[in-house]
């Protein structure tokens, strides 16, 4: 694991209790496993980080989002999706097939309403020309996908609301 992702990793078991873990765990059904940190805490946890290791690039991001989520854990996932939300200015239409990766391991949605309205949503507005063409025509892939969670993210995603 990366020194950035240790980091993140250390500081949400350091930050968990187990009161939280146990809501946690009985609130998303046992779909991931859970440190039982709060939802500041791992916002907190990245900013750190993000202050820690300020030189981040986008293959950077990318990585340590990926290294963040490969972990079935509720705490580190949202610290992927915080990670991205934070940067998500350094995304590129190319980083769709990552995130439908994420959306499609998601086990709740408390991860995936997030990455389609705090991610996807903005790195769409961002993208012009030939880059916005292509994730539109990725976001219509998902509205057909038979996984009902990336039809629901392409929904949102696209929705116009902004609830």
């Amino acid at each position: 694991m990366s020194e950035a992702g240790e980091f993140v990793d250390h500081t949400l078991q350091m930050e968990s209790t187990w009161e939280k873990a146990a809501e946690a765990s009985e609130r998303l059904g046992g779909s991931l496993k859970v440190y039982g940190a709060s939802v500041g805490a791992v916002r907190g946890t990245v900013r750190d980080a993000l202050k820690r290791y300020k030189n981040l690039d986008h293959d950077d991001v990318t990585a340590l989002s990926s290294e963040l989520w490969a972990e079935p854990i509720f705490e580190r996932r949202l610290a992927a999706v915080v990670l991205l939300q934070s940067k998500v200015s350094v995304l590129l239409n190319t980083d769709l097939t990552r995130i439908e990766g994420f959306m499609r391991q998601a086990g709740t949605r408390e991860l995936v309403d997030p990455l389609a309205k705090d991610v996807v949503r903005p790195l769409m507005a961002q993208l012009a020309g030939l880059a916005k063409e292509r994730a539109e025509r990725v976001l219509e892939r998902w509205a057909d996908d038979s996984d009902p969670e990336l039809r629901y993210a392409a929904a949102l995603a696209t929705s116009t609301d902004t609830p």
